[in-house]
């Protein structure tokens, strides 16, 4: 009978607004305000700085608490799928609550081998790349790792000794690729600003490459078929984004971008940052821009498209290494630095090319965000040992 009694008036006391007590907001979300509860959990408590320590997570939409596998929704505050980790945009306790990083690794729902299986495609879909007689290079001197660094001029001739031009360049991915090489101020801290007629050839060479290629929409058809994209509008506009969306590298400025850090190269606190692209290393080697020193990586393969870890100088600025793939379109090194990106963003992506591994180093750009929480593309490159 006293257990009765205690019972009703425990009933009692709570439903007349006495506390029990607690100092989670489990249960408790949007309820009345009750000044003898210990903190709060409705939408003032913010205001008279008396929330509970989980109000935030549990009542604001920051928790993956019941959550787990939700479908999109662009008003929540932070999200709980498997995508989340791909637009760092996962609640903090995502990977506690639902087991998963969500993607974290950039496409953990994409493996390796299928990665591997997707850049040997790509491979074999490059009908654009220069043959043997279009493609001359005299890579010269070779240098150990360890004088990569000395800045000694060991290759008296230029890297490319012949490039067919009038074959190559009238091909439309190589043409819209080249129009874009002189829209870059190369000093970081300096705004770049763009013309109508600059921003449309983005988008002309994003078609040419993408939709007008085999190549392209092979890669499309991927990542497709994974879940990345839900139609080739969504596609395009994410790549757009990715690679040409500005960003601050130095000073506030919207200085750079992953295109123009990646094929056409920048100068930042007195080095050349990026440049990882064989057309631009031509083209301001005819002009006399650059002075090819030696190369210290030379890749396995016996045809184009090749890799090189080169030294060189660019109007009074040295490159350490820069690597680039040689003898390749432009589609193809836009389609597999994408597909590392995207896949596997900030780690290195393992390749196969023509049955000889490759790896590509990506980098994200931490410092800001397009969309819901993407990340731009900060840098990617073939890893040279």
């Amino acid at each position: 009978m006293k257990i009765i009694l205690l019972v009703i008036l425990f009933v009692t006391l709570f439903s007349q607004g006495y506390s029990t007590g607690s100092t989670s907001c489990k249960g408790r979300c949007d309820e009345k305000y009750n000044s003898q509860n210990m903190c709060h959990c409705n939408s003032k408590c913010s205001q008279y700085d008396n929330c509970c320590s989980d109000y935030e997570a549990l009542c604001n939409g920051l928790s993956c608490q019941g959550r787990c596998g939700e479908t999109y929704n662009s008003q929540n505050k932070c999200h709980c799928n498997i995508k989340c980790g791909d637009y760092n945009n996962c609640c903090s306790d995502y990977t506690s609550l639902c087991g998963s990083s969500g993607g974290g690794d950039g496409g953990s729902d994409i493996t390796d081998a299928e990665i591997k299986s997707m850049s040997e495609a790509l491979y074999a879909l490059d009908s654009n790349k220069p043959s043997a007689s279009e493609l001359i290079i005299d890579s010269q001197a070779r240098v150990p790792d360890s004088q990569t660094s000395s800045q000694n001029d060991l290759s008296p001739r230029p890297l490319f000794q012949f490039l067919d031009e009038a074959s190559l360049f009238s091909k439309p991915s190589y043409a819209a690729f080249m129009a874009l090489l002189d829209n870059y101020e190369r000093n970081t801290g300096i705004t770049e600003d763009f013309t109508p007629q600059q921003l449309a050839e983005q988008d002309t060479f994003l078609r040419e490459a993408m939709s007008n290629t085999e190549l392209g929409r092979e890669l499309y058809a991927f990542l497709f078929t994974k879940g990345r994209y839900s139609s080739e509008e969504e596609f395009l506009h994410d790549l757009k984004m990715m690679w040409f969306g500005l960003y601050s590298r130095y000073a506030g400025k919207m200085d750079s971008s992953g295109f123009e850090h990646i094929f056409a190269g920048e100068i930042k606190g007195g080095k050349i940052s990026g440049f990882h692209n064989w057309l631009q290393f031509y083209r301001l080697e005819k002009q006399g821009l650059i002075d090819y020193y030696s190369h210290s990586f030379d890749g396995p393969w016996t045809s184009y498209p090749d890799v090189l870890g080169m030294q060189f100088m660019w109007g009074g600025y040295f490159k350490q290494v820069g690597s680039s793939i040689i003898g390749c379109s432009p589609e193809f090194d836009l389609a597999v630095y994408s597909l590392c990106y995207i896949t596997r963003p900030g780690k290195q992506c393992k390749l196969s090319l023509g049955g000889k591994p490759l790896v590509i180093q990506t980098y994200t750009w931490d410092k800001s965000s397009y969309g819901n929480g993407k990340k731009y593309i900060g840098s990617a490159f073939p890893a040279t040992p």
